[in-house]
């Protein structure tokens, strides 16, 4: 996401849905049922452009994506505060993944897909971002197979209501290349996540290099990846990832899109000063 400006490319800033109030019953990342409505205002309030918004089990019977009623009083909160949503993440799809669960569990799920992708595009997302990591991860050839079966089945919704879909996983640069050759679609694209490569040890550049070409968004956090392999969220610049190396491979990569803080947490109740400091600290690296 870009927008321009006196004929310039203005570069776009945006947070994870949740991240401008408190956790709710302790949960780090979820749709924040209590306090969406605020955290729209807090948004323009931090300096931001956009919200990316999600959807996972937590929202159930909550989430105003999913009636006429409550996308209208999403778009006249978006209007007010001039704060875009143009993107979706599907978390539900961690809760309910498409592997290692049973054929009708499986069907069931995908419907549920395909109808997610034709709610995006009603709020104003362009992309939706499937994350196939952690619980949702694909371990081996056979479920690899299954995710493209999905895929395969959920492009053309996705290209009917103009929403690519961008996956989020925990491939190593080869191996994501490979995965990604057996969909040739422009509308299937990689969310790549700052510190879920640093974590696992893997060097953006490298990356890029390999898989660049279908880099369709950026969700920046930082982690310190462990001895012991344990992977902890931390403000950034304070763990593994080398964002010198990040944002100069996202300048030689020609990338345009928007960046989404899905930072650490601060201090609950200081959610907006803190996320200016996260977002002042991005600026002046993505010039």
């Amino acid at each position: 996401m870009s927008q321009e400006t006196g004929g310039e490319s203005r570069k776009t800033y945006g947070v994870m849905q949740g991240r401008l109030g408190p956790p709710e019953e302790g949960r780090f990342q979820s749709f924040p049922r209590a306090s969406w409505r605020e955290e729209i205002a807090r948004a323009r309030e931090t300096g931001l452009d956009y919200i990316e918004w999600i959807h996972d089990h937590y929202d159930d019977g909550a989430n105003p994506i999913f009636t006429a009623e409550g996308r209208e009083e999403l778009a006249a909160l978006k209007q007010e505060h001039g704060i875009a949503t143009p993107a979706l993440c599907g978390d539900w799809f961690m809760d309910f993944p498409f592997v290692r669960c049973t054929a009708t569990e499986r069907a069931e799920r995908e419907r549920h897909l395909h109808a997610v992708i034709a709610v995006a595009a009603k709020i104003g997302a362009q992309r939706m971002v499937l994350p196939f990591v952690d619980q949702s991860r694909l371990t081996n050839e056979d479920e690899k197979q299954v995710a493209l079966e999905v895929l395969k089945a959920a492009l053309p919704h996705a290209q009917e209501h103009g929403v690519e879909l961008h996956l989020e996983a925990d491939f190593g640069p080869a191996e994501f290349t490979e995965f990604l050759a057996r969909i040739e679609d422009p509308f299937l694209k990689v969310n790549w996540d700052s510190g879920n490569s640093s974590g696992l040890g893997y060097v953006a550049s490298e990356e890029f290099r390999a898989y660049g070409d279908r880099l369709g968004s950026v969700h920046i956090k930082d982690r310190y990846r462990k001895p012991e392999g344990g992977i902890e969220t931390r403000p950034l610049g304070t763990g593994s990832a080398d964002f010198n190396d990040v944002f100069a491979s996202l300048k030689t990569l020609g990338y345009s899109g928007g960046v989404t803080l899905q930072v650490a947490r601060g201090v609950p109740g200081d959610e907006v000063e803190f996320l200016r400091g996260q977002l002042a600290f991005v600026k002046a690296r993505w010039k």
